[in-house]
């Protein structure tokens, strides 16, 4: 016969912490894996250094096989949370699995007068 506080560890899912899935490691800055930056697995697998990936790894090395998604995308896609994505990216980035692409940065401002002639240039021929 169990007890109700046996019952409640029974029927919990296995949970592992973050801090053994990254294995101790910490954040990377932002400016080298934002919300936004694009990461996609690199195209040589012989290329690849030969280390045994952790089952978390395996699974970002996957999901980023089939293109270029970013970073939010892939910590949706796994259900990890984003600071654990972050640090798993970035060992897979610098261990060469990866390929990582900055976001752009922004465009300029825009001339309107520029646009304006555009506009005029338009009308004009077109009325």
């Amino acid at each position: 016969m169990t007890t109700p506080g046996e019952q409640a560890q029974d029927a919990a899912p296995p949970l592992v912490r973050p801090y053994v899935i990254t294995k101790g490691r910490g954040l990377p800055d932002d400016e080298q894996l934002s919300l936004v930056t694009l990461v996609t697995a690199a195209g040589d697998e012989q290329q690849r250094p030969t280390r045994r990936l952790s089952p978390e790894e395996q699974g970002l090395l996957e999901l980023c096989a089939a293109g270029y998604l970013t970073v939010a995308e892939i910590a949706g896609h796994t259900r990890l949370p984003l600071g654990v994505v972050r640090i798993l990216l970035s060992a897979l980035s610098e261990g060469g699995y990866l390929l990582v692409r900055p976001p752009v940065a922004r465009a300029a401002q825009v001339d309107t007068r520029i646009l304006q002639e555009v506009l005029n240039g338009l009308e004009a021929k077109f009325g």
